[in-house]
């Protein structure tokens, strides 16, 4: 099986540089597997994790979000706001993450609910306004 050079780059710093056999990232229509003499190729990205499959069974994990990525002859590119690979990871910080958000979005629901209730209230008032 072939090889191709991958790259990943941030603003900051090349995260991954290295030969692969296939790279699978998720773009907006889904997964897409990137192999060796693939057509050339401009995806956006989704937030997603990126698999580099380095040889055999081994292969890199990392934690991409925003960017696109870019096939060209051998050659695969991905320009990511970030990627991070499991070792760069705060796995407590990225939890404590998650559970912040979690609970915005239930806020956020509650938060629309009120002002579903505020029309429905308003609405109700006009209607006895008008019936009077």
């Amino acid at each position: 099986m072939g090889k191709m050079t991958v790259e990943v780059v941030t603003p900051e710093r090349v995260v991954y540089s290295g030969q692969a056999e296939m790279v699978i990232a998720r773009g907006l229509q889904g997964e897409i597997g990137i192999m060796p003499n693939h057509m050339p190729l401009v995806t956006p990205l989704k937030t997603a994790p990126v698999r580099i499959k380095t040889e055999g069974d081994k292969e890199v994990k990392m934690a991409v979000s925003g960017g696109f990525m870019e096939v060209r002859g051998d050659k695969v590119t991905i320009l990511a706001e970030t990627a991070e690979l499991p070792g760069d990871i705060d796995v407590e910080r990225a939890k404590a993450a998650r559970e912040r958000a979690e609970k915005r979005l239930t806020e956020k629901y509650a938060e629309l609910d009120v002002k579903r209730a505020e029309r429905a209230l308003q609405r109700a008032m006009a209607r006895l306004d008008v019936s009077k």
